[in-house]
């Protein structure tokens, strides 16, 4: 009995030093987030021509390197569009800003005539400062007079734009999108673009720069002002134009109206994802089609090792969620 008793006791203490010695081997941190990741893409053949008769089954996510299954999928989405439009009037713009301004109505005036009859625009205007011409409106005698009232000053604080209306959006349902008409880089803004791209993904926003060019060499051409504008376009799924006054102009506003009709939106539950110290996750979103080519976001912001669990604590909660939670309150 004894002999039996002390067996069971060294059985019991050898199973009590492998569970500390597992306890004790670094283990990977493991998160389901309960908040839904949107996405919105766009797919082109190689010639650039858009798809957009993809089904769920064509697409891939992967999240921090792990595969995630699509919850959400709407092909051709028909979700509301919220549009900052944001048009640069620092001094250098000031002899092109009325054919800017003209061509800016024109894409509004087909933008709000089509699509949903809940699409809404806000106007910006970006020198020296920040201004928010109009709020989310249909009106587009509101926006066409504003148009007109524009002027040129000193400064460009186009990163302090960005991460205005990118707070501006935070709260909106559906798609969102920033249209920059600028001709180059930022001078004066008290944030900078790693902020403002932060601020952008943080809405899931998705980026469009038409960098108008009134010239055709890169002399007096802010050429680091371009690629700040297209890498921030490209983290975010968007396009970036390099378009002249006139023709090529009203050409690029056409070809984003075409690429916000045929896209898709996608979403999912983060699921078995490995958690870092970064609270940036890397998305990777591929068509299983290797001829097409897809534009998405590159990532979000969410889980990162050693957080509480409070939802609160995560940077990227959906309009919805927060909504629900203000009732809560």
């Amino acid at each position: 009995m004894c002999r039996s008793w002390a067996n069971a006791a060294r059985h019991a203490a050898a199973m009590l030093g492998l569970a500390l010695a597992a306890q004790a081997q670094p283990q990977p941190v493991i998160r389901v987030n309960v908040n839904l990741v949107r996405i919105v893409a766009t797919v082109k053949t190689q010639a650039g021509e858009l798809v957009g008769a993809l089904r769920k089954e064509d697409f891939a996510i992967t999240d921090n390197g792990v595969a995630q299954e699509i919850a959400v999928f709407e092909r051709q989405t028909d979700q509301p569009l919220s549009v900052a439009l944001m048009v640069d009037t620092s001094g250098s713009t000031a002899k092109d800003l009325k054919y800017e301004t003209d061509s800016a109505a024109r894409f509004l005036k087909v933008l709000l005539g089509e699509g949903n009859l809940e699409d809404m625009v806000s106007l910006y205007s970006f020198n020296w400062r920040v201004a928010l011409e109009n709020n989310f409106t249909r009106s587009l005698a509101s926006l066409n007079n504003s148009l007109k009232l524009l002027h040129g000053e000193a400064g460009t604080s186009m990163y302090d734009a960005i991460y205005l209306a990118s707070r501006e959006l935070e709260d909106r349902q559906g798609r969102k999108v920033m249209i920059i008409v600028t001709d180059g880089g930022d001078t004066t803004s008290s944030k900078n673009m790693q902020q403002a791209l932060r601020a952008a993904q943080f809405a899931d926003a998705v980026i469009y720069p038409v960098v108008v060019i009134p010239i055709t060499n890169d002399a007096g051409r802010n050429i680091g002002g371009e690629n700040a504008l297209k890498f921030m376009a490209d983290a975010t799924g968007g396009r970036t134009f390099l378009p002249s006054l006139g023709a090529e102009l009203d050409r690029a506003f056409n070809d984003i109206i075409d690429e916000l009709r045929t896209q898709y939106m996608i979403g999912f539950y983060p699921h078995d994802v490995p958690l870092t110290k970064e609270r940036f996750h890397k998305l990777a979103v591929a068509v299983r089609r290797p001829e097409l080519r897809v534009s998405a976001r590159n990532g979000y912001y969410g889980d990162a090792e050693g957080d509480s669990g409070d939802p609160d604590a995560r940077i990227s909660i959906s309009p919805e969620r927060k909504a629900k939670k203000k009732q809560e309150k």
